[in-house]
């Protein structure tokens, strides 16, 4: 369990002021006033962390990638993260180069929602193990792609690259925020839960910002599902760990 605390100011708040012993020709008064607080909150994520066979072997900092499921993983049974992506892969046996956590989100909960849990939840293993800060990652599927390109969005400076599926998010904030971050998007054409067009508008977005380094790939027979493809093509690893973070980014 952690804790997230921001120290924040609200700016000026514009009140009006004795009105109630205002005299009848008397103007209004505006004054200005500032509000500043800490806000703390407990953060409490269960996930599955995989850690490369090496990793204890080699005294080196290893790349970084958030995992984030679907809705249909929410809840408190971990084993579920195993039915698909890159946990999915790991329980067949692949080795991947790269440390992998894989946060659960509560049961009726949306990672959307979680953005501040998420970022605290990587800050905390960059604290806790042999991160390599320039190489940190996201992904997730549909909810999870949700998840992921709300992530990159709020915290651009923290990611070197994210591959969302069948998601979407605010195409105006990321016009704005998202103008050099690599993102390789991907759908399924005759997705019925998830319309093709939230990814167009997400990758149009980046391309009008004048990103040079977002793709979208699209399935032309798949609904859904577009996720089974994407974690089982090799390609999709080495295009994340290609990528590293530059710090002015």
């Amino acid at each position: 369990m952690q804790k997230i605390c921001n120290q924040a100011i609200a700016g000026i708040i514009i009140g009006l002021t004795g009105c109630a012993a205002m005299q009848p020709n008397e103007p209004a008064e505006l004054l200005p006033r500032t509000f500043q607080a800490a806000l703390c909150r407990e953060v409490n994520l269960d996930y599955l962390l995989y850690l490369p066979a090496a990793y204890h072997d080699r005294e080196q900092t290893w790349p970084l990638v958030l995992f984030l499921h679907g809705a249909g993983e929410r809840g408190s049974d971990l084993q579920k993260l195993k039915l698909h992506g890159p946990p999915k892969r790991i329980a067949e046996g692949i080795q991947f180069p790269f440390i992998l956590v894989a946060p659960q989100c509560p049961q009726n909960d949306w990672w959307t929602a979680k953005t501040d849990d998420l970022a605290a939840l990587v800050d905390h293993l960059i604290q806790t193990h042999r991160v390599d800060t320039t190489r940190v990652y996201v992904t997730g599927l549909s909810m999870g792609g949700y998840g992921t390109w709300g992530l990159i969005t709020q915290y651009p400076d923290k990611f070197a690259a994210a591959v969302p599926i069948c998601g979407g998010g605010d195409d105006v904030l990321a016009r704005f925020r998202l103008e050099s971050m690599p993102v390789w998007a991907f759908h399924g054409a005759k997705d019925p839960i998830v319309p093709l067009h939230k990814s167009e508008e997400m990758v149009n977005a980046l391309r009008q910002a004048g990103n040079p380094r977002v793709k979208l790939t699209v399935y032309p027979d798949a609904g859904h599902d577009a996720w089974t493809e994407t974690y089982n093509n090799p390609e999709i690893y080495d295009w994340l760990l290609s990528h590293r973070r530059q710090p002015s980014e």
